[in-house]
């Protein structure tokens, strides 16, 4: 890992700087956008410079159905504001397979499912045709369409893809940037990095920046931001828990009482749309146990394995068997890794943003619904090797006896 340098230059300065080069280097840009803060900032930036530049950008933006009204009006906003700069605006609204945080039976949620009782209707112009992307497959997830996106937007020619992501954010964001396995653009461009396709190349041109440099930045040039921001800021929404985005992830879950409040008649069509919704809208905001959130706490008289292996026993079979292989795979490489013995049952900092190996951090995945247990270093499986990579693993429990 590398360790942090102070630059010469502000945050505001070197994401300019940037940007910058990113268009000067790249004969094809996109930016990708959500309707959050930190990816509407980038946008801004990026447009700026391309006006400045006389180029032309493109942009993509990922509709998960299941949003804000004042998101969709916002991402038209910003659309029709930088319509001079935009080649082209991709409005996706495929289905694409999520995490739905909110329910064990129904562990991840597919949006604009065919045949569903949709909770809104695309735009006009929204992408809806699976035929446009030759990579699209019915139902990938998020990851494999974004990876399968970059390739097929670089044409086989170096292209950029933006992404607002900071590594002030959380440790795994913090590791995409600091990465020394990843490969770089040039060894002394670390906010950047090479996709899968091998021509299209990340950037994250404002990876340094912190909280309170975002909102500095809104409120010195009062470019438009989402107003749902605002509105969080009035119901006592911590600033880290501000999250704009598909709205059942472990951290997004933490907002779905909002729909109940600001937008009611959306808030009923999410609850029949999604299972788990109206009991993550409840309990999900909370400082309890519930969904192991700040609270993790356990029976007294059980250990923390064996309230793991209780917790599993509670859950769907499918659910339960998808979490044992995921906790086999990580024990059995620790066994082999500085725990010979096998993980402890508890120790100091296990429930934090590092992986710190233990009983107690593997209860907090389930109870938090990690399902495809990022906090014990794991990457979502890709969609078409899923089954086979359970089965082989189900077969590989066997050997090493575990879970």
């Amino acid at each position: 890992m590398l360790n942090k340098k102070q630059l010469e230059e502000n945050v505001l300065e070197a994401a300019e700087k940037r940007i910058e080069w990113t268009l000067k280097t790249f004969p094809r840009v996109c930016v990708s956008f959500s309707g959050g803060k930190d990816s509407t900032l980038m946008l801004h930036l990026t447009a700026l410079e391309a006006r400045r530049q006389k180029v032309k950008i493109y942009v993509l933006f990922i509709d998960w159905e299941a949003q804000f009204q004042m998101t969709i009006d916002h991402i038209l906003r910003i659309k029709s504001l930088y319509q001079d700069v935009i080649e082209t605006f991709w409005w996706v609204a495929l289905p694409l397979t999520t995490i739905n945080a909110v329910s064990q039976i129904q562990p991840e949620w597919v949006c604009w499912e065919t045949g569903a009782e949709l909770v809104r209707t695309p735009p006009e112009d929204a992408v809806c045709d699976p035929n446009l992307f030759p990579f699209y497959k019915p139902a990938m997830t998020f990851e494999d369409f974004v990876q399968g996106f970059a390739g097929w937007f670089a044409q086989n020619r170096p292209a950029a893809v933006m992404i607002g992501i900071r590594a002030d954010e959380s440790f795994n964001r913090f590791r995409t940037i600091a990465s020394d396995s990843k490969t770089r653009y040039a060894d002394d461009l670390p906010w950047t990095s090479a996709t899968r396709s091998g021509h299209a190349w990340n950037i994250y041109p404002i990876y340094d920046w912190k909280t309170a440099d975002i909102w500095t930045w809104f409120a010195r040039t009062t470019l438009p931001c989402n107003p749902l921001y605002e509105l969080m800021f009035q119901a006592g929404v911590p600033l880290r828990y501000m999250r704009i985005c598909e709205p059942f992830g472990p951290e997004q879950r933490q907002g779905l009482w909002l729909y109940h409040v600001l937008e009611p008649e959306r808030w009923a069509s999410l609850c029949q749309r999604v299972q788990g919704a109206s009991t993550g809208g409840r309990y999900a905001k909370e400082s309890s146990s519930f969904y192991g959130r700040r609270k993790l706490i356990k029976p007294e008289h059980l250990t923390w394995k064996q309230y793991a292996l209780l917790l599993l026993e509670s859950m769907p079979t499918a659910t339960a068997e998808h979490y044992r292989n995921k906790i086999a795979v990580y024990i059995n490489w620790l066994l082999n890794h500085g725990y010979p013995h096998g993980i402890p049952d508890c120790q100091e900092k296990d429930t934090g943003s590092r992986d710190v190996p233990s009983w107690r951090r593997i209860c907090r995945v389930l109870l938090t619904n990690d399902y495809w247990c990022r906090a014990l270093s794991f990457s979502p499986t890709k969609t078409v090797h899923y089954q086979r990579y359970c089965q082989r693993i189900k077969k590989k429990r066997k050997e090493w006896q575990l879970i």
